[in-house]
């Protein structure tokens, strides 16, 4: 395995070739023998916390500049992928990192990029991001969360649910409404930290999947932050927020495929060892044709993952398409290869001694968080490429 130094910079197929590699061989010994554990016992995965840690592979999205590994998108990518075909959870602490601090990456003063991004870099606490709310879901602009200015500081009210590792992290990009007359431009941008007085959380979701990755509400009772903790201008935060999701959904694509591939290497090794009527069931047609057609939706999905990431990386003017794309297919492949997947394991697959059923349960939430792909297949068709 390699050391923290190999996880500087991943520019060509080589090094990303070498990237995923390395991070196969972590996240096999160090990560999936605590997979069904960690999903069965509902618990944090914190094994795989310190090895992603250890390796400097935790957010490995953070530039250079604040002490980070400064690796481009698709690395990131493939971080994720790998880490998800064995866990799904755990996948979500380099993926939910990305997410909570690219905010303070795009629109941060370099006083919060110094501040937060190194404490993440250094593996000074994990982070979130709190856009969602009991009744701002797909319509998150309808939030009610409220931020008054007091002087110098401001002060936040409020409830957000379906925060991914709430809890644990010690950081959050919380959206709330600075000017309730202007809807989505009244809204702004804040980091709250944990330790901050009037941060609360409530008890852990009940989830069909991602078990290991706590999923709470946040609660805001009149926390008191510095002004200077605003990320960007006032009113900028809904904008923040939905360019965030334009280069984060390409994560979950990569969290996706990287689940459809567990659930693929999985299968075809039963089949090829499982024998009915006095022959490997893998020699069956009907056997071959379920493989042939989950290789090929996995690769589709894979390819145009990665080409999102390639337009990510370059803030191409299409992203919002090709994220949102990406995203959408890519969970429905998942969807659809980890359930032919327990069909290939029969009985078998139906049960929690074999982890197809695991991930299929994983697979569901692709297609639901960072916009349900409902939502996604709207935003790609009022950003249709030219």
């Amino acid at each position: 395995m390699a050391g923290p130094s190999d996880f500087d910079l991943f520019r060509t197929s080589e090094e990303h070739d070498m990237l995923r590699d390395a991070v196969r061989s972590l996240a096999e010994a160090k990560i999936a023998p605590f997979a069904a554990e960690v999903d069965e016992q509902g618990r944090f995965p914190q094994e795989a916390r310190d090895a992603l840690e250890a390796n400097d592979l935790h957010a490995v999205h953070v530039p250079e500049a604040y002490d980070g590994s400064g690796a481009d998108a698709l690395s990131t990518v493939i971080v994720i992928e790998e880490v998800a075909r064995v866990c799904a959870s755990s996948s979500l602490i380099p993926a939910v990192n990305k997410l909570g601090s690219l905010p303070v990456q795009l629109s941060g003063s370099e006083e919060l990029k110094t501040r937060y991004l190194g404490a993440l870099a250094r593996k000074e606490g994990m982070f979130s991001y709190a856009l969602s709310e009991p009744e701002a879901g797909s319509d998150a602009a309808g939030m009610k969360t409220r931020a008054v200015r007091d002087g110098d500081f401001y002060v936040l009210n409020g409830v957000k649910r379906w925060i991914t590792n709430a809890g644990v992290s010690d950081f959050y990009t919380v959206m709330a409404v600075t000017d309730p007359d202007k809807r989505s431009k009244g809204i702004s941008a804040f980091v709250v930290e944990k330790g901050d007085e009037g941060v609360s959380f409530g008890a852990p979701e009940k989830k069909l999947g991602i078990k290991g990755s706590p999923t709470r509400e946040v609660y805001l009772d009149s926390v008191r932050i510095p002004a200077d903790r605003m990320i960007g201008a006032e009113g900028t935060g809904f904008a923040t927020a939905m360019k965030t999701l334009d280069h984060t959904r390409v994560t979950i694509a990569a969290q996706a495929i990287g689940i459809a591939q567990g659930a693929l290497d999985y299968a075809k090794g039963y089949v090829a060892e499982r024998k009915q009527f006095g022959k490997a069931i893998a020699e069956f047609q009907g056997i071959q044709f379920m493989l042939a057609d989950m290789a090929m939706k996995l690769e589709a999905a894979r390819q145009l993952t990665y080409a999102a990431a390639a337009k990510s990386e370059r803030s191409d003017s299409d992203l919002t398409f090709f994220g949102a794309a990406a995203k959408c297919y890519a969970s429905d492949v998942a969807m659809s290869v980890t359930t032919d997947a327990v069909q290939l394991l029969g009985g078998y697959g139906y049960t929690r001694d074999y982890p197809v059923e695991r991930m299929m349960r994983d697979a569901k939430i692709t297609q639901i968080y960072e916009g349900t792909n409902q939502v996604q297949r709207i935003v790609m068709a009022r950003n249709l490429p030219a």
